[in-house]
Formats: structure tokens, sequence, C-alpha cells
């Protein structure tokens, strides 16, 4: 039974085993919990591994550092599960797709409704109709 709601969360991802291991893998993120992370690779990374986690898809980069919990082998590629390694960070993540949420829905006005907003407009609004539900 999980202990947080994930959320579906579609961006890239660096991630790096703490050993310092270059890596040439892609990584993209399928959800984002406050407990943690899941995102697919073109290869598998054992149980109890450390990595760095980092998302440049914002402003300020965000970085923590994250266990490997669960890695499923599918076809071409692996689902990863991480958890994070403190809980400032884990909510650190919380803040980031937050901020990737308000993003997409200023974007998603912009196609929609030609409607330019700022950062903070779309901030409120979003604000006023998903935070309950998030």
């Amino acid at each position: 039974m999980r202990k947080y709601i994930r959320h579906p969360i579609n961006i890239p991802i660096e991630v790096t085993e703490l050993t310092g291991r270059a890596s040439d893998d892609t990584f993209e993120s399928m959800n984002l919990s406050i407990g943690g992370l899941g995102f697919r690779s073109n290869n598998a990374i054992k149980d109890g591994k450390k990595v760095k986690i980092r998302i440049d898809y914002i402003e300020s980069t965000f970085e923590a550092e994250a266990r490997v919990v669960w890695c499923r082998e599918g076809r071409g590629f692996s689902e990863i599960g991480v958890e994070f390694t403190n809980l400032q960070d884990a909510f650190a993540a919380r803040m980031v797709e937050q901020i990737i949420y308000i993003g997409n829905y200023k974007d998603e006005i912009y196609k929609k409704e030609g409607r330019v907003i700022s950062f903070e407009e779309a901030a409120g609004e979003w604000i006023s109709k998903f935070a309950a539900k998030f």
C-alpha cells in the first residue's frame, strides 16, 4: 500500500549514481509524490543504490539524493522507483511539481484561449482551481 499519492508528470530528469559513474542513459519521469519519484531508464539500477536526481525543467534547478526502492525491467527499458532520503527534499520535490503544473497551466491557457498571463497570475488561477485536489 502506498504512503503517498502519486501524480503523473512527464519531464526529462537527470539521474546519477552517487558513485559518480557517468551515464548515457535517457531518463523520463513518470510520476512524483512527496515520498519519491518514478522514472524510466534505458538500464536497470539495483535496489538500494543511491542516486542524485536533478530536474532542470524549472528556473531554479532541483537536486536531491534518493535511494532506489524498486526496479522493474521491461522491453527495452526499466521502470525505477526511488524514495527521497530526507524530508526536506521530499517537500521541495512537491513544490517543484506544483511549479511544473502551473507552468503547464499557463501554456495551456495561451493555447486554448490565446490569453497571455504572467506566472503569478497562472499560479493564482491554478491554486484556486486545483490546489484542493493536489
